[in-house]
């Protein structure tokens, strides 16, 4: 039995609906204990703040550090302390709401290393790139089997991802936004692999 196998790839636009905030609370002292004590009222502060707009087990750390600092000429002026966290939001509104009040509260305490915007549920939009996905391998595969002389006949094998790699997951991740916390559009994209009987 002749066979013609084919690796298609289908699109979705999705809105995202969840952000995740990366930030983290920072203070420089003179030495190891003052730079560290103020980094940790700084980070008391972050979490008060993000539980006001965030479930607590929403509120991650993600590593704290200190280390020494120097000024232009290599000089050590002190140590800075820093404790990073991962925030997520269920609503975009609320991160930045979240954000603006961190940055009254915590003030030059407060360093933000960026924001994911992601997809809550993307159940709908992974079903529309699947379809894609299968309609585009068909498309090909039709051409392959014309150039060899022979048409499509039934399918025999589906596989979700390329099989060389590994199944692919859809994607959830957005994009990266500041300050407004604008949506735009995210893509969601799907891979299957069909095999074909040609006929």
């Amino acid at each position: 039995m002749r066979t013609v196998t084919v690796t298609g790839t289908g699109t979705a636009r999705v809105t995202p609906d969840t952000a995740v905030v990366r930030l983290s609370a920072l203070a420089r002292g003179a030495g190891v204990s003052e730079a560290y004590e103020a980094m940790a009222a700084a980070a008391a502060t972050v979490v008060d703040v993000a539980a006001r707009h965030t479930d607590e087990r929403r509120i991650a750390s993600t590593g704290i550090t200190v280390w020494p600092f120097h000024d232009h000429e290599g000089r050590r002026e002190g140590y800075e302390a820093r404790h990073g966290y991962a925030i997520a939001c269920a609503d975009l509104a609320e991160a930045g709401a979240m954000l603006a009040e961190l940055a009254r509260e915590v003030g030059d305490g407060l360093a933000v290393d960026g924001v994911a915007l992601e997809v809550a549920d993307d159940t709908v939009a992974g079903g529309k790139a699947r379809e894609a996905a299968f309609h585009d391998a068909r498309e090909r595969a039709a051409a392959l089997a014309r150039m060899s002389g022979a048409g499509l006949g039934s399918v025999q094998t589906v596989v979700e991802g390329d099989p060389a790699s590994g199944p692919v997951p859809v994607a959830k991740v957005a994009l990266a936004s500041a300050g407004g916390l604008e949506p735009g559009e995210a893509t969601v994209t799907s891979t299957v692999t069909v095999v074909w009987e040609l006929a």
